[in-house]
């Protein structure tokens, strides 16, 4: 979807393309990262909310209750005490919350002849990993610069999800290097299914986002993409390829797990 620096119109473009995508048979919607708030450090502080009375996870409750779906809420600002942190909120079809992602991984890059962002400067680091329950299989949540860390994706799998769910705003520069790239690789790695869902792309705005929204499958095959513009697209999903795809090449249960192993509570071995 397309944002701009107005929150109540962000949130009324939202509404109307969930309602279109449920009327085309989606039981479960993902909204872009920061949704309802341009990508710009200076937005961020300005459309900063609290989970407890926050209009954005208000709106996303009662929506969910109105179409009777899931909504994964992108991402948005959320303000807890003196802290900011881009925090992703998933609410059930009964409205209520059931996961908040709050980004782990922050971007800070200074690339030579291309685009300069600190998010560190605004915002905090989240320290928790997320995974939720739905009707349909365990899903886990990441967001953006989540992604290019596999030891993450590790720690997810261990939690036995079927779908890894990344609302991501990748740029013009590591948009076209790495956007495909990177879904594919974590859904080969990890024999997961793969979902990315970016802004759409605005020549206008300060931060251009890459667009190129997808869904990846367990076998790294890219199953749907989106262009650059604002779309709604309905992705059909087969949860029983997850394990044709584990069964047919069985790398997961060939882990030499007496060598090595991600941990929670500190380095492997």
């Amino acid at each position: 979807m397309k944002v701009s620096n107005n929150k109540l119109q962000n949130l009324n473009r939202a509404g109307r393309m969930i309602e279109q995508a449920v009327a085309q048979g989606a039981k479960m919607v993902i909204l872009p990262e920061m949704f309802n708030c341009p990508y710009q450090q200076e937005f961020f502080p300005k459309f900063a909310e609290s989970e407890a009375n926050g209009e954005t996870v208000q709106f996303l409750a009662d929506t969910a209750r109105e179409f009777d779906c899931y909504i994964v809420g992108g991402s948005i600002p959320e303000r807890d005490g003196e802290k900011l942190y881009n925090t992703s909120f998933v609410v059930n079809r009964e409205g209520h919350i059931i996961a908040r992602h709050r980004k782990i991984h922050l971007f800070d890059v200074d690339i030579p002849g291309g685009i300069s962002f600190k998010e560190s400067a605004v915002l905090a680091a989240g320290n928790r990993i997320t995974s939720f329950q739905t009707h349909f299989g365990r899903f886990g949540l990441v967001i953006c610069y989540d992604i290019r860390f596999p030891e993450l994706f590790r720690l997810l799998l261990a939690d036995e999800v079927k779908l890894v769910i990344v609302p991501a705003a990748f740029n013009m520069t590591t948009g076209p290097a790495h956007w495909d790239v990177l879904f594919r690789a974590r859904a080969i790695d990890n024999q997961v299914f793969m979902a990315g869902v970016s802004p759409a792309r605005d020549l206008d705005s300060s931060y251009v986002a890459y667009g190129n929204s997808l869904m990846v499958d367990p076998y790294g095959d890219i199953i749907w993409q989106a262009e650059a513009d604002e779309t709604v697209g309905v992705v059909e999903i087969d949860f029983s390829l997850l394990e044709k795809t584990r069964q047919g090449l069985p790398l997961l249960k060939h882990r030499r797990l007496d060598l090595y192993q991600v941990s929670e509570n500190g380095p492997g071995i």
